[in-house]
């Protein structure tokens, strides 16, 4: 400890490093991650957590957080839900925390960034940790697309409709994919190739027992639809990879949208999809005296908003201004995880930021696994870090489009090499 906190003051005290060297430094300060696990992905309405509650879920995954970590529940001093369709979810998180052993003086919360929810989550966590508001805290990013969603049931207000981006707001996510399929020629072909290159990378990563270490079970109750019977279940595995999808078999597949356009279908569109996933932050000094094993460094995280109705290429524009402001370039970056939200941004996205596909959704990504709104923004961190630890890469960029026009990033440091 007596080194770590020498090394702090000398690197004040030394001209300031930018880049690499200035975000791999080992400071007591750092935010670090300690845990970071996930549920099962499961098929929306029709998989293994159809009949699942959320605040269940929320549940479950608190208690395997605590059973992993060993962590003294008295420690952890706040816990916030990434969570979009739910409107009680701050009740759900904060009950379920309480039922899941945390003491009623660890605070929770949820936040609502749309799909980066769970990258908002964690970000509101960590910078907490920062400015010493905190010591330790939970980011949770939870899901349950079964139940439905709060949808908007009646337009804007008139004036606010006067303003076409604010009215654009309202455009469905498939009308948008169309727009960046339309607008930036992104052909039906191209979106289909990549979808099937996200199912195969599933398949191998699945086969390969890549996802064993960052997935816990979940048992719950499943009820058949057609005898109403009941029976207990444990999840260990994503339902979302498809064995077996070629770019023949998705070429079949009619357009999912066919009112705004003809590119975007079900097999080339992330899937409705149930699941969490949870990260365990604090600082670096905290991890030392607990005896806490660091995963990885939590560099930074940033967001920007564009035209709404085009919000599917908003990780084109993020991107570069988060590794602006550490010095970095995509060179710099091991492993990418890039939320496709559909083939139509994934595609634009990479073509525009000039991504080596080889480091990007290395494991498959939502078009394959799933996109659980809220939980997506974890998931990607809790993957992400498992896939650099297989590769011994040091590096983390994870991005995603947000509904509404915006689109969020976040950087993390593997430090189990």
């Amino acid at each position: 400890m007596a080194t770590e906190r020498l090394n702090s003051i000398l690197n004040h005290l030394s001209p300031s490093k930018s880049g690499l060297s200035a975000i791999t430094q080992k400071n007591p300060d750092d935010v670090v991650i300690t845990l970071a696990i996930r549920t099962p992905l499961a098929k929306g309405f029709r998989g293994g957590l159809k009949d699942t509650q959320l605040d269940y879920l929320i549940y479950s995954l608190l208690k395997k957080v605590i059973d992993k970590s060993n962590i003294d529940p008295q420690m952890v001093e706040d816990i916030c839900l990434g969570n979009v369709n739910h409107a009680k979810s701050a009740y759900l998180v904060r009950a379920a925390s309480l039922a899941a052993g945390f003491p009623n003086t660890s605070a929770a919360s949820s936040v609502n960034r749309f799909c980066s929810s769970g990258l908002k989550a964690t970000q509101d966590i960590a910078n907490q940790i920062s400015l010493g508001n905190i010591e330790c805290g939970i980011a949770i990013g939870a899901e349950m697309m079964s139940e439905g969603g709060d949808r908007i049931d009646k337009p804007f207000h008139e004036e606010i409709l006067r303003n076409q981006d604010a009215a654009d707001c309202l455009q469905p996510m498939g009308q948008t994919s169309e727009n960046v399929g339309k607008d930036f020629d992104i052909s039906r072909e191209a979106q289909d190739r990549f979808a099937a290159e996200s199912y195969q990378r599933a398949e191998r990563a699945q086969k390969a027992g890549w996802f064993d270490d960052e997935i816990v079970p979940v048992t719950t109750t499943v009820k058949d639809p057609k005898t109403g019977e009941e029976k207990q279940v444990t999840l260990t595995k994503d339902e979302g990879p498809r064995w077996g999808t070629t770019f023949e078999s998705l070429s079949k597949i009619r357009p999912a949208f066919p009112d705004y356009g003809d590119k975007s279908t079900g097999g080339n569109s992330s899937q409705i999809t149930d699941g969490a996933a949870a990260v365990l932050l604090m600082k670096r000094s905290t991890a030392l005296r607990l005896n806490q094993p660091i995963l990885a460094k939590y560099v930074g995280a940033t967001v920007t908003g564009l035209a709404p109705r085009i919000m599917g290429i908003g990780p084109s524009l993020v991107i570069p201004k988060l590794l602006g402001k550490y010095g970095l370039t995509l060179d710099d970056v091991d492993i990418i995880e890039l939320n496709e939200a559909f083939a139509s941004m994934a595609v634009y996205c990479v073509n525009t930021l000039g991504i080596d596909t080889s480091k990007m959704n290395v494991r498959g990504g939502a078009i394959a696994l799933g996109h659980p709104l809220g939980a997506t923004g974890t998931r990607q961190i809790v993957t992400g870090l498992s896939e650099c630890r297989r590769q011994k890469k040091k590096v983390l960029l994870t991005s995603m489009c947000v509904g509404t026009g915006q689109g969020m990033a976040g950087l993390f440091v593997n430090e189990v090499l």
